[in-house]
Formats: structure tokens, sequence, C-alpha cells
């Protein structure tokens, strides 16, 4: 199964007649693997550049050759190095907030370690941490925080057991 057929079957699957807003599953160097259409665009996502303009990138970056004179450079967001930071010391994003696309939200009751909860308005955020990646469901109402938990934590889970 593909990582886009997780996300599009069951992290954006029905619930009582509504579903999530966003969905992804991103990888702890924050590539992502699969998201919904409507999954806001992370900073530092893919960029193909000419294997001369290396030189100009700098910070969190990984280097993928895909040719001669063509590499991949991946660069991690400050939003996904935040993010895996709250997981390595809970608490973190607590004082500034958890940023995602730019959105804020205020960081809520997760899971030490292993999910994250965020707040904004009437709808949130849930993020899930497996060896590999890392699983985000947004949600706004009728989406209630706990169904959106449900449905990343579930998805989170059967991965973690796959060993992913």
């Amino acid at each position: 199964m593909s990582w886009q057929t997780y996300v599009d079957d069951h992290l954006m699957c029905d619930i009582e007649g509504s579903h999530l807003t966003a969905a992804a599953i991103v990888g702890h160097d924050g590539s992502v693997w699969a998201k919904s259409a409507t999954f806001p665009e992370l900073n530092g996502e893919r960029h193909l550049m000419n294997y001369y303009d290396v030189g100009l990138r700098a910070g969190w970056c990984s280097i993928h050759f895909l040719g001669v004179f063509w590499i991949r450079i991946l660069c991690k967001s400050e939003e996904i190095t935040g993010i895996m930071k709250d997981f390595d010391e809970p608490g973190f994003l607590a004082p500034t907030g958890l940023y995602l696309g730019g959105t804020k939200y205020m960081v809520i009751q997760g899971e030490a370690g292993a999910v994250i909860r965020g707040k904004k308005g009437s709808g949130g955020v849930t993020i899930k941490k497996t060896g590999q990646a890392l699983i985000f469901g947004i949600y706004e109402e009728p989406v209630t925080p706990g169904q959106c938990n449900m449905v990343v934590e579930r998805m989170g889970d059967y991965l973690v057991d796959q060993g992913l």
C-alpha cells in the first residue's frame, strides 16, 4: 500500500459524515511522504537545484544526488525541528506554541514523547510520532478533538506495530 493511500483512505476517512481538514505523513527529517491536498505547505520542502547552486544552501539540509548536474536538497523546516524537539523535550513548544504551515496552535496535553496536540479556536491538530514518521491530522468542527486523536493515533499505533 502506498503512503498516499494511508492518507487518503485512512487519515481522511469518513468520521460520522465528516472528515479531517488535512492530514499528512512526514519523515523525522521533514520529508513529506504523503499528504492531503489541503495540508499546509511546510517550510523547506523538496527543492531541485543545479549542482553549482549547492553552496548557497545551509542549515538543516541533506543533499541527494539525482544525476550529474541535478541534486535534491531537503531542508528541515523550523516547524518540524520544533515538533521533533518537543517529542524529545516535552513542554518545549508550550511557551511559544506549535506552528504548522505558519498557523499557531496552543499546545495542550498530549502524551510525552508520543503525541502532541494543539488547539486553535474550534479546531486543532494531533501529531503522533512513530519510529520513522510523524502522523498529522488537522481538524475543524464538526470533527471533535477526540475523533481526530482516535484517527491519527490508531494510524500511528499501526505503523509502530509494523516497525515504522
